[in-house]
């Protein structure tokens, strides 16, 4: 996508750049005079969050939450897309690789608006949206918590898929944690923007929100991987204590079977009349016993 001026007013010019090319990049460089390494930092989609400021230019790089599902969730490109953010005077210039509510929610609400807008606050309302991002991440992933946790209890659905589903429900949140919380710093440094209060304490807050919000889900779902083991294990054991219930029964009389089945001559019950009979209800006598022992221990 182009170069494209999506912005402007007698107090502000909004560039907005997405997916830049090499060639984009290099016209940045020239027109507006942007250290080549602050443009580099956009390139990277691994980037960490920062503030860093070059000469009369001052510089964001945050990330935010994206509704892309990736099959991996190893790094945070996995979860988030970041967006560098230019302020140079009057001037503010956006660039980002993909389409980000951020960029086209603000334009639409600039656009709705009939005062003009200042640059620091067409930036201060993309980071506000880029928290409101991650906040509604936070509440998907405890939904999809909840819905596992009531299928786990309620419907006492303990298959194996589900310790995988929450395995990922943890990678996500905890990236999620991460970003935010090096986003800290880049939030903190808003403050020198020459805004409000106001606006920076109501930033500050929503960022505060959605890194509690994530660090209790990341509680939460480990409480939640431990109860699911805990429970799987409480099932084994079940299982295990009737086979040995069991094995309990069948040991004496498979010993009594044992001896009988020795066929030595000279075994006195072998040859008797009703040996049959008394073995066998010897051998239920023994099963009965061990049912009135096992039920009065409990077991």
């Amino acid at each position: 996508m182009p170069i494209n001026t999506i912005y402007r007013d007698s107090r502000c010019e909004w560039v907005d750049v997405e997916a830049p090319t090499p060639e984009d990049l290099l016209f940045l460089h020239e027109r507006y005079e942007i250290n080549n390494f602050l443009l580099e930092d956009t390139l990277d989609p691994n980037h960490l969050p920062k503030y860093e400021e070059s000469g009369h230019i001052r510089f964001f790089l945050l990330r935010e939450s994206t509704e892309l599902e990736r099959k991996s969730l190893n790094t945070i490109s996995d979860i988030s897309t970041k967006i560098g953010i230019f302020l140079l005077g009057k001037t503010i210039i956006t660039v980002h690789r993909m389409k980000t509510k951020s960029i086209s929610e603000t334009r639409k609400q600039i656009s709705a608006l009939k005062d003009d807008m200042a640059a620091e606050n067409i930036a201060l309302r993309i980071a506000l949206l880029i928290m409101k991002s991650f906040d509604d991440e936070s509440v998907s992933l405890f939904e999809t918590m909840d819905n596992i946790e009531n299928e786990i209890f309620l419907k006492n659905t303990n298959h194996t898929n589900q310790i995988r589903r929450l395995y990922k429900l943890k990678r996500k949140s905890g990236l999620n944690f991460r970003v935010l919380s090096i986003s800290t710093d880049a939030i903190d440094k808003f403050k020198l923007l020459g805004l409000q209060e106001s606006e920076i304490v109501d930033l500050k807050d929503k960022h505060k929100d959605v890194v509690a919000d994530f660090d209790h889900l990341n509680i939460q779902i480990t409480n939640l991987i431990s109860m699911f083991l805990a429970l799987s294990d409480q099932k084994a054991n079940q299982v295990m204590k009737v086979l040995a219930v069991y094995s309990v029964y069948f040991l004496p009389i498979t010993f009594i079977a044992g001896v009988y089945g020795m066929n030595f001559d000279h075994m006195p019950e072998l040859h008797h009349k009703y040996g049959y009979f008394l073995t066998l209800g010897f051998m239920a006598l023994v099963v009965f016993c061990t049912f009135l022992y096992a039920r009065r221990k409990q077991w």
